[in-house]
């Protein structure tokens, strides 16, 4: 069963949370760009992604919609999915000044 969580934050860049993580996790992050989504940050692996991306994404109409509205002061979100729950990765996470868990879906 895949354990999800959503974390986000207000006073970091997608850039800058992305060599944040990647040194508190020892990930590296490649940059990515979807029409969709935007310019976004994956660390992928065989028992977790994690990825990085602001929470303004293109809109088709020309304007930039809320991949999470309910959470509009989030700026940069940090969705995570790992095969089972990883208590030492939410703990790494959680550690970082500035990042909020926002959600959690899954688990056991």
């Amino acid at each position: 069963m895949t354990d999800h969580h959503l974390y986000g934050t207000s006073i970091h860049t997608a850039g800058a949370l992305a060599r944040l993580v990647g040194d508190r996790l020892g990930l590296v992050f490649t940059e990515r760009e979807s029409a969709c989504r935007g310019i976004y940050h994956l660390a992928d692996s065989p028992e977790k992604r994690i990825e990085l991306q602001p929470d303004p994404i293109p809109g088709d109409d020309g304007d930039d919609d809320l991949y999470a509205p309910e959470r509009p002061a989030a700026q940069v979100l940090l969705p995570t999915t790992t095969l089972a729950p990883d208590s030492t990765l939410q703990a790494r996470l959680r550690s970082v000044e500035g990042l909020h868990h926002l959600s959690h879906a899954g688990g056991f």
